[in-house]
């Protein structure tokens, strides 16, 4: 198939979309350390009244993964990176094919998967306690796949097929995981452990799972997740149509709310569980992403009323701070102004968690300044 069109339309295909990199930036925020931040704080407010101790806790439960079935807020923070990066392949492929040959283009998809991956393999330890601690699915490495796999459906078929597809893997995601039963386990058994996806990964994945027995981020759960990224390359489509921006910010929300509700009523019979990325679960999170894309562009790149200045900064490099806050970097500075006696003073002076959560705020602002440092000399770190 010939590969896609891109009319113009009133924001350049080429331009770059505030919305986007504070999306992006959001959900980077929330990974390397609000979520630390917001326990700490939890902690914190035990001293507190009643209401007070019972809203941060609620909180903090908010800002941790659901335990197995069901959604909290933090469950949406990586299908929101998945989605963003599928919305700024459609931005950046079209332009890159338009400067650079195909073999070039593939080559560039190639080299930034392999780099993509590595990245993530070091993120959780390397080979420095040995290839069976090695692990070799992670969050940048599921990323890698969903942005080798989409970047090249994206070169060749026309955003209506691209659609096609992305249902087709999760109506067949389903079929897989309600049909096919893995030794010794009752087909259709959605329990941890005992479920399709994880004797997979316990069977055939070498090096460290993430909890031992199982890894949230295994080999088969990670090809509805390869859907979450397409569907936010037709997101990106939709953002470059010659349309009224009004209409599109419609359009992104009302087909929004059509993928959560078709989630939620999906969930009925293949539940909501973010460990297994079910096709309930990618439905629900792309719709809820569309939404706030849809929100974020109305406001930050159309009428320009809601700048998130700090958003757009961590965004435009997330995967450079996302390394660094997982080499422990900020920490480690953070350690050395705000822990040791300093932070033991915090402990005595306001309470149990107040050294915590003071070094995860000024691990949060290191981050958030190097963004701006690097935002403002222009400094975007590609892979």
């Amino acid at each position: 198939m010939d590969s896609p069109t891109f009319p113009d339309r009133k924001i350049r295909p080429h331009a770059r979309l505030a919305s986007l990199d504070a999306l992006r930036g959001m959900a980077i925020l929330a990974i390397i350390g609000f979520d630390g931040a917001v326990a700490a704080f939890a902690q914190l407010a035990q001293s507190g009244p009643a209401w007070f101790r019972e809203t941060c806790g609620f909180l903090a439960t908010q800002f941790s993964h659901a335990e197995w079935q069901g959604l909290h807020l933090y469950d949406f923070v990586f299908p929101l990176f998945i989605f963003i990066t599928g919305a700024g392949i459609a931005f950046a492929l079209p332009r890159t094919l338009a400067s650079q040959t195909r073999r070039e283009v593939y080559l560039r998809i190639v080299r930034r998967t392999l780099l993509m991956y590595l990245l993530g393999v070091i993120y959780y330890g390397g080979v420095g306690q040995g290839w069976g601690e090695v692990r070799y699915v992670g969050v940048l490495q599921r990323i890698a796949i969903c942005y080798f796999v989409t970047s090249l459906l994206f070169m060749h078929v026309r955003p209506a097929f691209q659609a096609g597809v992305a249902i087709a893997i999760l109506v067949f995601y389903w079929a897989l995981m309600t049909s096919i039963p893995a030794p010794g386990l009752p087909a259709g058994s959605l329990e941890p452990v005992a479920n399709l996806a994880d004797w997979l990964d316990r069977t055939f994945l070498p090096g460290r799972l993430w909890y031992g027995d199982r890894d949230p981020e295994g080999l088969l759960s990670t090809v509805p997740a390869i859907a979450t990224c397409m569907l936010g390359a037709l997101a990106g489509v939709l953002l470059q149509q010659r349309l009224e921006p009004a209409r599109i910010t419609r359009l992104l929300i009302a087909a929004g709310a059509a993928g959560v509700v078709a989630g939620l009523a999906w969930g009925l019979w293949f539940p909501i569980i973010k460990a297994l990325w079910t096709s309930s679960y990618a439905l629900v999170t792309a719709g809820a992403c569309a939404m706030l894309l849809g929100v974020m562009y109305e406001l930050m790149d159309v009428r320009h009323a809601f700048k998130a200045t700090w958003l757009v900064w961590i965004g435009a490099n997330a995967i450079t701070l996302y390394m660094m806050s997982g080499l422990g970097l900020f920490d480690i500075v953070a350690g050395r102004l705000v822990g040791g006696d300093v932070g033991a003073l915090l402990e005595r002076g306001l309470g149990a968690g107040a050294s915590a959560f003071v070094l995860h705020g000024v691990a949060l602002a290191l981050a958030i300044l190097l963004a701006r440092f690097l935002y403002r000399r222009g400094v975007f770190i590609r892979l």
